[in-house]
């Protein structure tokens, strides 16, 4: 097995070390975050910091990166109000929604991107018609990291899914909704079935249910 070193990560070619490094966490969530300025433009931005930090009350996180250039996507959810949304990205628009992660100018990454702002509600922020999955959420706290991103956390208002993604347990058929998953920057993969347990209790070894 080889060792790799934080010296060895300092050392290495730039966008090797990028595509290393957002390689570590494994699989990620493919999220489209969609905000709107204002004056009513809107925003749409892949993204795959997504986590959650907790269910009572539902909080989401979110992890942008460094403000040192303009960031539309968190200039936005800071001057409307805190509104955004997250929108599972479906399988067969993994190409669009790569495509929001261009640097477009005076433009809305949903009309050339080729996605639906959907204003649902009277919620200031646009939901992504095409999602099989959609969130919104109001910032409640952001938190600074020292390498310039920010953690953003956001409390549940609104969730929006598809009738047969919603299991008697609550637990969500994410695979009845066919969507994508992340990993690196821009890998986009099929999820299968899940192997799922009932609560671990020491001295009972899981079994598959």
């Amino acid at each position: 097995m080889r060792h790799i070193t934080a010296a060895d990560i300092t050392a290495f070619e730039k966008v090797y070390r990028l595509n290393f490094v957002n390689g570590l966490p494994g699989f990620k969530p493919a999220n489209l975050v969609g905000t709107a300025a204002p004056d009513g433009r809107t925003n749409l931005a892949i993204f795959s910091s997504v986590l959650h930090l907790g269910s009572d009350p539902a909080v989401l996180g979110m992890v942008t990166r460094p403000t040192t250039v303009p960031r539309h996507t968190y200039q936005n959810i800071k001057d409307n109000g805190g509104a955004y949304t997250l929108n599972h990205v479906p399988l067969g628009l993994v190409a669009q929604a790569h495509y929001t992660s261009a640097n477009f100018e005076d433009v809305s990454e949903f009309e050339a991107c080729g996605f639906t702002a959907d204003f649902r509600d009277g919620f200031p922020a646009p939901y992504v018609a095409e999602s099989p999955l959609s969130i919104g959420l109001r910032l409640r706290e952001e938190h600074p990291i020292f390498n310039g991103t920010v953690l953003l956390v956001g409390t549940v208002e609104h969730v929006y899914l598809r009738e047969e993604a919603l299991r008697p347990d609550g637990t969500l058929d994410l695979v009845a909704l066919a969507e994508a998953a992340i990993s690196g920057l821009d890998g986009y993969h099929e999820v299968r079935p899940p192997v799922r347990f009932g609560y671990a209790r020491p001295g009972q070894f899981p079994q598959p249910l």
